[in-house]
């Protein structure tokens, strides 16, 4: 039978890593600390929800969410640097590419941060449709 949360948010994981990549290695923009963070956990959820898709395992939520419970903590505050000047004196990139800054800002709002929270908020909401339907 079709699980189309864990479908959706298979798509989701998968589109997001390759819009990650895309940003990266094809428009050139450098990965700020905040933004490897966010990869490091998104990456893993290609792999697990498209394994768990294959083989409908309902059970996956229980290693998902707290992944992009995570994710989202971690891109709230990544936009939260972005949008609120003041809290940049509380950044945690020192070196390189500062995590305030925004290579895209389309709308006036849609951030890379912004687009990985969205991401993650997606993936947790479908987790927890998954875990509602077992």
């Amino acid at each position: 039978m079709l699980n189309k949360p864990l479908l959706f948010a298979w798509i989701v994981s998968l589109v997001a890593m390759m819009g990650s990549l895309f940003f990266s290695e094809q428009m050139g923009f450098v990965p700020c600390t905040l933004c490897w963070y966010q990869r490091i956990v998104m990456y893993p959820l290609v792999f697990l929800l498209g394994i768990a898709f294959y083989r409908n395992d309902r059970d996956i939520y229980r290693y998902v969410l707290p992944m992009s419970v995570i994710g989202i903590m971690v891109s709230g505050y990544h936009y939260a640097l972005q949008k609120i000047p003041s809290l940049n004196e509380f950044s945690v990139c020192a070196n390189g590419v500062p995590c305030s800054g925004e290579y895209i800002n389309w709308l006036g709002f849609i951030t890379i941060p912004f687009l990985s929270f969205m991401a993650f908020s997606i993936i947790t909401i479908m987790m927890l449709l998954v875990r509602k339907s077992k």
